[in-house]
């Protein structure tokens, strides 16, 4: 038998076919028995076969969309590349500076070691270490004890390490400011002065810390929302500390502070004499630090759309605290190291000067090009 249209399979008696898993049915209007099959799409499920339900925020459709799925969780692995390269210049940054360490040690009583300022350059050196420490635990699976040190170690690696270059610069700066007017040295500058204000300005940061403690307790959570694409299947939630951007950004804004303070000294100390050994590469120090910050920055919050920003920006912010360690141990350290292995005939004990015959040399040298003028000083 042929049927109209020339078809000869006999035709169905119905109006509409069963849903498929994952469809719901959407009656048509002014027809009861009728219905199309709609897919649940998204984020829903079938939650019956009429209606699609939106799944927790912690889960996600299976794939056939009758049921929710835990949405698996993942963290920032070690063998990840985000995790890889941070850890190993982190790993060679410790290495180096404890062979700078050592060398400062084993060295501890001759001349160079002596004019760099052997305590604050054992803060300073220590500052730089903590640095190099936060890799690990910005790598390390968060977990409350973690999530506690980050909060300390993360700016109080940076604060002991530019307190204690605000500290010395600050004091070349005042001894020829000091220079100018009188012969007589400024107070707070030998070393328990010097020590103590890099304490005072070190504790700033640990206080911060502590109120940041009492307010709110380190802990983890874990983020559904980060990697929640369109996609289902590709949903994640990311386990980690409860430090938002701006507070990581709070956290090293003292730091931050503490640089740009010290930047400014280090211009202002540009022109001292070679006798304070330390101005110039403090100062290309920090111009080459400020540098990297200011590049940090724009990668930073610019990857806050991307479906990898944990993972890069941890990364980005270890690699740059790490980058800005080199610098410092490179500029400060390093020659110094070198000389004292490989040159010990120029470790030697120079002829030294008083402060007032430093601070004449220098404004006899100023006077006779013309850059200041000195004016007897009428106090005495």
């Amino acid at each position: 038998m042929q049927w109209s249209g020339g078809d000869k399979s006999v035709p169905a008696s119905i109006c509409s076919l069963p849903c498929n898993p994952g469809e719901r049915k959407k009656m048509v209007k002014g027809v009861p028995c009728c219905w199309h099959c709609e897919l649940c799409d998204g984020y829903q499920y079938q939650y019956d076969e009429f209606t699609c339900e939106t799944c927790p925020s912690d889960m996600r459709p299976a794939p056939n969309r009758t049921t929710c799925l835990p949405t698996p969780i993942i963290k920032l692995e070690w063998n990840s590349p985000w995790a890889l390269v941070p850890a190993s210049l982190a790993m060679l940054g410790i290495l180096a500076t404890s062979a700078v360490v050592i060398t400062f040690i084993r060295f501890n009583d001759t001349p160079i070691v002596r004019a760099s300022g052997r305590e604050l350059s054992y803060v300073l050196l220590t500052g730089i270490f903590k640095i190099y420490l936060i890799t690990f635990l910005m790598i390390a699976e968060p977990g409350v004890v973690v999530c506690a040190f980050r909060r300390l170690l993360l700016g109080l690696g940076m604060a002991i390490t530019y307190s204690a270059m605000l500290t010395k610069t600050n004091r070349i700066y005042r001894i020829f400011e000091q220079g100018k007017r009188s012969v007589t040295p400024p107070k707070f500058i030998s070393p328990t002065s010097q020590l103590i204000i890099t304490f005072v300005l070190i504790s700033v940061q640990v206080l911060g810390v502590f109120v940041w403690f009492a307010v709110v307790p380190p802990h983890t959570i874990i983020d559904y929302e980060e990697l929640r694409p369109p996609q289902p299947n590709l949903a994640r939630g990311i386990l980690k500390c409860d430090m938002s951007d701006l507070s990581i950004i709070c956290c090293l804004s003292y730091s931050i502070v503490l640089m740009v303070t010290c930047t400014v000294y280090a211009v202002k100390s540009r022109g001292v004499p070679e006798t304070f050994n330390e101005a110039k590469p403090i100062g290309f120090t920090m111009y080459t630090t400020c540098i990297i910050w200011l590049a940090f920055v724009p990668i930073f919050f610019g990857t806050a759309q991307s479906s990898e920003k944990m993972f890069i920006q941890t990364a980005t912010l270890t690699v740059s605290m790490s980058l800005s360690a080199f610098v410092s141990l490179g500029m400060l350290y390093m020659p110094k190291v070198y000389v004292i292995l490989f040159q010990p005939e120029q470790n030697v004990q120079k002829r030294k000067r008083s402060f007032k015959a430093v601070v004449q040399a220098q404004l006899s040298n100023e006077k006779q090009n013309g850059e200041v003028k000195i004016e007897p000083d009428r106090s005495q």
